[in-house]
């Protein structure tokens, strides 16, 4: 099992400016009131990820505006961080909602909590059916059977786990990969001067949790390499 390397990056927030110009983006988007689709987008916010976390809040727009077509996208932010800090929001059907949950967000030190994203989205799903679990992260410092048991749970209930790695690491990558495998989803990897890239991913999830195969199989004939790859993964 992998440990997670100690860094000393300061916990921060998105930069006024980068908040702005995201804002003004997200006023020309429109909503969609009655989204077909949930999906869970789950993230690790521990120190480690400080600096790609506005990256990921950046996107948001991208996701809600491709699926706007196909019904629409609920989504719910998940995150761990700090001792033994989980939060779970309500599903958000508007990237001014979801935007002003992430940028309230602070990155904080502290160990993986992966399994609790899996039994919290098992959990949502007898309540409110889910199309899927994003999840990006860098380490997994927990139980491999346990959480490779949850992705099989996950798999039965056909909520297929989309993982996005930042790093390296081999035996990080191993676990990932076997956790994409057992849940009938995806793994891809990604680094922190890759967000052109991780946008097409996870914009091609959301096309996934909205129109299914055949709309991925669309989106894949214009998008980049890696969306090919994730589409070939899912079949």
């Amino acid at each position: 099992m992998a440990t997670k390397k100690t860094t000393n990056v300061v916990a921060g927030k998105s930069s006024s400016k980068d908040v702005s110009a995201f804002i003004e983006s997200l006023a020309k988007l429109p909503v969609s009131t009655k989204p077909s689709a949930r999906l869970v987008f789950a993230l690790d916010a521990t120190l480690s990820r400080a600096a790609t976390w506005d990256k990921a809040s950046q996107i948001q727009a991208e996701m809600f505006s491709e699926t706007t077509n196909l019904g629409g996208l609920a989504m719910q932010l998940s995150y761990y961080r700090g001792f033994n800090e989980f939060y779970c929001s309500v599903f958000h059907t508007n990237t001014q909602s979801l935007l002003r949950d992430m940028t309230q967000v602070q990155c904080m030190g502290g160990y993986t909590q992966i399994a609790r994203i899996f039994k919290q989205a098992l959990q949502t799903h007898k309540q409110q059916p889910l199309k899927g679990v994003v999840f990006i992260g860098d380490a997994c410092e927990e139980d491999v059977d346990k959480l490779c048991n949850l992705a099989g749970q996950l798999g039965l209930y056909k909520i297929p786990v989309f993982i996005f790695h930042e790093g390296r690491s081999a035996p990080v990558e191993r676990v990932f990969r076997d956790i994409a495998r057992l849940s009938g989803g995806a793994y891809c990897p990604f680094d922190a001067n890759s967000a052109n890239q991780l946008k097409e991913l996870l914009t091609a999830v959301a096309v996934f949790a909205s129109g299914g195969r055949k709309a991925l199989t669309d989106l894949s004939k214009t998008k980049g390499e890696s969306v090919k790859l994730l589409t070939q993964q899912l079949k």
